[in-house]
């Protein structure tokens, strides 16, 4: 069973307004959107869709990680005993792990409080970060104890955003008439008198 040509043009144009007519993401709302945390999505905004799963999720996958990864370093630093290398070698590689892990938990957990000052140092930081990715895992499972690792900064900056939007949006859309009699806009009957 065939269409007719003309109902073939007709239903395309129908399928092109229903696109362009549907809604896209951040666009049309008007204000601030709330940003995207890694598996969180926007969801920690009102804390639904599976928030309460997902941060179980994450705290759970965390450690389960962190642990594999301690497992593997032990499985790691065996092979060095078996190689005998000596413990100089095995005390610098458990000292240089150790630090690492520190700096990564470390600029981790200070990432979920505030924006970096400097993101030159923390690209330089990056391969301390790798070593000591252990570190960064730990700081995952304990924020995501409390919230969504980095709610609490994305909140703020959100509440804030949201607040200057608002105002200026009252600025905006004040009454003209209101602004004359205040005195602030152009002269009215009475401007004039004192």
């Amino acid at each position: 069973m065939s269409e007719h040509p003309a109902q073939r043009q007709q239903e395309q144009p129908r399928r092109s307004e229903a696109a362009a007519t549907a809604p896209v993401p951040g666009e049309g709302r008007g204000g601030p959107e709330p940003e995207a945390i890694r598996f969180f999505g926007t969801t920690w905004l009102g804390h639904d869709g599976g928030y309460a799963a997902r941060r179980v999720a994450v705290a759970a996958g965390s450690l389960t990680t962190a642990f594999a990864a301690c497992l593997l370093f032990r499985l790691a630093y065996q092979g060095l005993e078996i190689a005998a290398v000596g413990s100089f070698v095995g005390v610098l590689v458990v000292v240089v792990f150790a630090v690492c892990g520190a700096v990564a938990f470390r600029g981790t957990w200070e990432g979920f409080s505030r924006r970096p000052a400097d993101p030159a140092r923390e690209e330089s930081l990056r391969g301390l970060r790798t070593i000591g990715f252990i570190g960064s895992l730990i700081a995952y499972f304990l924020r995501s104890l409390a919230e969504a690792p980095g709610e609490g900064l994305r909140r703020r900056e959100y509440e804030t955003a949201v607040a200057q939007y608002e105002r200026r949006r009252a600025a905006r859309t004040g009454n003209p008439a209101a602004r004359r009699r205040d005195g602030r806009g152009a002269k009215g009957p009475e401007a004039g008198r004192e």
